[in-house]
């Protein structure tokens, strides 16, 4: 009896980032004449869990876009489609602010809420996730934490932006993920102003009030384009490209940012917030 040939499923590109990235890899594996066995034991991962990356069935592995480039001489393509996919796992009201956060050469946050996407350990990230997404399976908090992760990259980048962050005491004294995630995740943050990129700041509750109880203010600044602002609360965000606008939001952040501890008081207040934790 003849064999049947085996048909490959036919991909849509043109249908998100995923299928995209499956499709560039069919096509440069076909043109280096490789078949998905071939290429599964090149990059250590099965012939199956490929084929289901191929056709957009099967969220990308971290690890995944790097041994490609490598193996199919792609020169970072799979690493460029593996960022931009992780623009569809935010809302798209905030995706053009990721995609100018990528841009930013000084970025000043004040935060109400949470430690930044930027700052987080990956316990701490997750534990955020899973409150903001109860119904969230494992599959989807591990994905959001992934386009979150991606999001970090930037601060290891060749020219990282500055990043000067004002954290609200209540970011600090509302426990995430428990005592042991929240004293590892204030570590990190001193171990991040400690060096040449970042500098945090502590807004006390003794303040008292200012304007941006509200929510969260960025503030990003580029080498060759006008400053942008962007608002974000609990459950939407909006991206202020408007000078006036942009201005009244700066003139909100400097305020802020007058009332806070001075950075090494800071420092000095967040280890002593860190070793008040028990465990």
């Amino acid at each position: 009896m003849q064999a049947v040939a085996f048909q490959e499923r036919a991909l849509q590109p043109e249908r998100s980032v995923a299928d995209l990235f499956g499709f560039e890899l069919r096509e440069a594996r076909r043109r280096l004449g490789l078949s998905l066995a071939a290429l599964a034991g090149v990059v250590d991962y099965s012939k199956t869990h490929l084929g289901n990356i191929e056709t957009a069935d099967r969220a990308i592995p971290p690890d995944l876009p790097a041994k490609l480039d490598k193996a199919l001489e792609a020169c970072g393509l799979f690493g460029r489609l593996y960022r931009l996919s992780h623009l569809e796992n935010f809302p798209q009201w905030s995706r053009r602010f990721m995609e100018l956060e990528q841009l930013a050469s000084y970025m000043r946050k004040y935060v109400a809420g949470s430690f930044p996407g930027l700052w987080q350990t990956a316990e701490y990230g997750r534990a955020a996730i899973r409150l903001g997404r109860p119904r969230a399976d494992a599959d989807e908090v591990e994905r959001l934490w992934a386009a979150r992760a991606v999001r970090q990259e930037v601060l290891t980048s060749d020219l990282p932006p500055y990043l000067w962050v004002v954290l609200d005491e209540a970011v600090v004294r509302r426990w995430i993920g428990g005592p042991g995630v929240m004293r590892r995740q204030i570590r990190h943050v001193l171990d991040l102003s400690d060096g040449l990129n970042s500098t945090v700041q502590v807004l006390p509750f003794s303040a008292g009030g200012h304007g941006a109880m509200g929510g969260s203010i960025t503030l990003l600044d580029f080498l060759d384009a006008p400053r942008v602002a962007y608002l974000e609360g609990a459950v939407s965000g909006q991206l202020v490209e408007s000078p006036e606008q942009v201005h009244r939001n700066a003139l909100t952040y400097d305020l802020v940012q007058a009332a806070a501890l001075p950075p090494q008081e800071s420092q000095r207040w967040l280890l002593r917030a860190m070793e008040e934790i028990q465990e």
